[in-house]
Parts: structure tokens; sequence; C-alpha cells
């Protein structure tokens, strides 16, 4: 178990610049598409971390060339073929979610996708259900609707299919990445469909890639078959995501802070970060691809805010509550329960630990202003956890211990490197 507890503290404003670390989102979308191109394609500026790894890896099994070449990913693509061992997504929910769909291409054979202990709890079955009514075999081994799974080659024959979208918008685009290579045309409905910016992302990185899907609002998407994944060349943009603890902790300690490296011409829903610092008070303009942070690190002004498209906002959002001289109400996540921990869950019990005033509800959680208390933080190896509950760190004079720094090489492993470089005293120990 992971046993190094890390204390974040500031003791002045924030100065300086950070270079936004590239989006996890967009760097699983490009590998995958770039391996299922007739080509050779080069992805620029991925994000190189546990989950992205995990999707390399599944691509090299199913028969894709991949090296990299300073900073470059150069890929040649191939038609899926069934890996010759069973593949391990580890802690990666979007790597799960494509491959299930993406081995069903495979001509021949039995693909077998597992993960860790919080992959294996994650569901699925709505994705199963949903391939097959499009003619695919696909069903969990334990038969509780949760890897490990197995995925039965033979093509995917097409068709229309109907999936729920209230879990995750990873079933819709995985059903999508796949969809174009079925042997007939594909229709995907989608009934309560959330984090629509995170469809938007797989649309647009397919557009690039030369396929083209149609979709109606968000409840209906068409695939022609027939389609082939075109080589091209992706140059992955800075997460706004991860770009969004760095500003929160702009706003919490005060300081002037520039982020480089975005690039607001693809969808990411985490944009909204912009307007939610700025109705809690803090001075925020986009400037070509920079943000730039002003605050005085005076308290923040509360509100409410539905997150049904951004769940990823709700770790660092609520870490922004823990300033705010008036209550946050935030709602629209009750997806977020399923992402690595019930993060509703853990947010409430462990900032109750601090004396926080949460009240933990269905679909989010309201946080009202309170005098806090020293206490050790759990992030439950989960990455938005263990940033969210450094930035609550900063808010004592001395800081608190933070339990789960390994979790950081999910998505942001240079996370405390960048506190560091603006001003932040960062301190590890081994207990």
């Amino acid at each position: 178990m992971p046993n190094t507890k890390t204390t974040v503290r500031v003791d002045r404003r924030l100065e300086g610049s950070v270079l936004v670390p590239p989006s996890k989102s967009y760097t699983h979308r490009a590998v995958l598409m770039a391996s299922l191109s007739d080509g050779d394609s080069i992805v620029i500026n991925p994000l190189i971390s546990r989950d992205t790894s995990a999707t390399l890896k599944a691509c090299k099994a199913f028969g894709a060339s991949i090296s990299n070449n300073d900073g470059c990913l150069l890929i040649r693509g191939a038609r899926p073929r069934t890996p010759e061992d069973v593949v391990n997504v580890e802690n990666s929910g979007t790597t799960l979610r494509f491959m299930t769909s993406v081995f069903s291409l495979a001509d021949v054979g039995n693909s077998i996708l597992t993960g860790d202990a919080s992959i294996r709890r994650r569901p699925m079955q709505p994705l199963l259900d949903a391939l097959g009514q499009l003619g695919v075999e696909a069903w969990s081994s334990r038969g509780n609707g949760c890897a490990p799974l197995v995925v039965r080659g033979g093509g995917m024959r097409g068709g229309t299919t109907d999936v729920r979208g209230e879990i995750s918008s990873q079933f819709v685009s995985s059903l999508l990445a796949a969809a174009p290579l079925a042997e007939e045309d594909v229709t995907v409905r989608v009934t309560d469909a959330v984090s629509k910016p995170y469809i938007d992302a797989t649309l647009a990185v397919a557009s690039r890639f030369g396929v083209t899907i149609r979709r109606e609002n968000y409840s209906s998407f068409f695939a022609r078959s027939g389609q082939t994944y075109r080589p091209c060349t992706f140059k992955v943009p800075g997460d706004l995501s991860s770009a969004s603890f760095i500003a929160a902790a702009v706003a919490m300690a005060g300081g002037n802070v520039r982020l480089e490296g975005l690039d607001f011409a693809l969808p990411q829903g985490d944009a909204i970060i912009v307007d939610i610092l700025s109705s809690m008070g803090v001075t925020v303009k986009k400037s070509g691809n920079q943000i730039l942070i002003d605050s005085d690190g005076g308290t923040l002004k509360g509100g409410a805010f539905d997150l049904v498209d951004t769940p990823d906002l709700l770790p660092v959002v609520t870490a922004l509550s823990l300033k705010c001289g008036s209550t946050v109400e935030i709602g629209g996540v009750a997806h977020a329960r399923f992402k690595e921990t019930d993060r509703i869950g853990v947010l409430t019990s462990e900032l109750k630990k601090l004396g926080a005033n949460v009240e933990e509800r269905d679909d989010g959680l309201a946080i009202k202003p309170a005098k806090l208390r020293p206490s050790t933080l759990n992030a439950h190896d989960d990455h938005r956890m263990f940033m969210a509950f450094s930035l609550a760190s900063m808010l004592f004079p001395s800081g608190i211990p933070v339990v789960g720094v390994e979790s950081l090489d999910v998505s942001y492993p240079s996370f405390l490197d960048d506190l560091r470089r603006l001003g932040v005293d960062v301190r590890s120990e081994e207990n």
C-alpha cells in the first residue's frame, strides 16, 4: 500500500507560468485512431502516463506498430487482431471501454481484458448490451457486468443499437470509434447522455483521421460503414482538466500565473473552469493559447454549479469551495460515483475530517463555510482526489499530510513539480 505523505503549503503569492500537460482524453483518442488507420501517423505532444500507456500497449497488442521519437509517437496502423495474451488496462477506464468495441473487429478468436481492482468494479454491462445489438458477442467473465471481459472476434455486424449514457460517455465514444469499420451502417441511440464534450472530442479526432460520424443532438449518431481511418499528423492540446488544478491553486493562494499550451479550437468541456473561477471573483483572461489568472488570495464567492458535462471538475470545484465565504452547490455529477473512486462519497468522508460542512447528495455536494482543522487526507489512489486534497492542504499554514502521491502518474505526473516552480512548498515523507 502507498505510504508516502505529501504536504503542500504556501507562504507567498504564486508567480510564473506553467506549460499545461497534454490532454489525456485526446491522447487516448489520437493513439487509438492512428492505430486503426491505414498507414503511418504522427501524434505530437502526447501525454505519456499510466493511463495512456495502457492504451499504447493495447493498440500494440492488436497489431499497431508504435515508437516514441523525441516526444512524438510514430504509429503504423493495423486492422485489429486477437491479442496473444490478456490485455491488462491497469487503472484506465478509457482503455477498457474503447478496446472492448475495438477488439470485436478482430477476425477470429477471443480477446480478454482486465485491470486493477478499481477497473474490475466499474460498470460495463450497458456497453456489452449495446455491442450485442450490433452482432458482437462480449460478456463479463464473472457475470457481474464488470471486467474481466471476453470479446469474441468476427467483426461488428452493424445496425441500430441503444445505449444508456448516464453512467459514462465512454460507452458512446467506444461504439463510435469502432462503428465506421462495421460491416453495415451503425446507428447509436443514446438516452441521458452525460459528459457531452468528451463525445465531441471523439467526433473531432475521428474527423481529423478522415472519418465522418453524424449526430442529432446527443441522442442519435450515425456512422456509414466502409469508411477507413486515414493517417494524419495530430497535435494533442494541453489538458484543461489538469490546468484547472493549477488555476485553482492560484485562486486559493493568490498570485499571477500564465497557463500555456492550450487549444480552444478543440472541444474540452473543462474550459468552463474559466467561467467558474470568474464567478468566484478571480480575474481570468483567455489570450491565444494561454489563460492568465490573477487572484488576491482572498475569500471566494460561492454559487451553484451544474457539472453534468464536466464531472472531472467536481474535485477541483469542491476544493475551491473550502475557500468560499458562501455556500457552494455542485450538481449533475451522479456519474462521478463510477470513476476511479466514488468521488462524491470520498470527497464527503475525507473533507469531513477537516471539519468541512459537506452535505452529500445523490448527484453532488453542498459545501457551506466552516472553520477547518488539520487532518491527514487519503486520496484512495485517485489522481484527481490527490490534487484536490493538495489544494486543501494550502489552506493551512503548515499544510496537511495527503496520502496517495503515487496516483499522479495516471494523468499529471509533473503536478507537484509545476507547483514548486510557482513557489509552492512541497514536501514528502515515508511512513
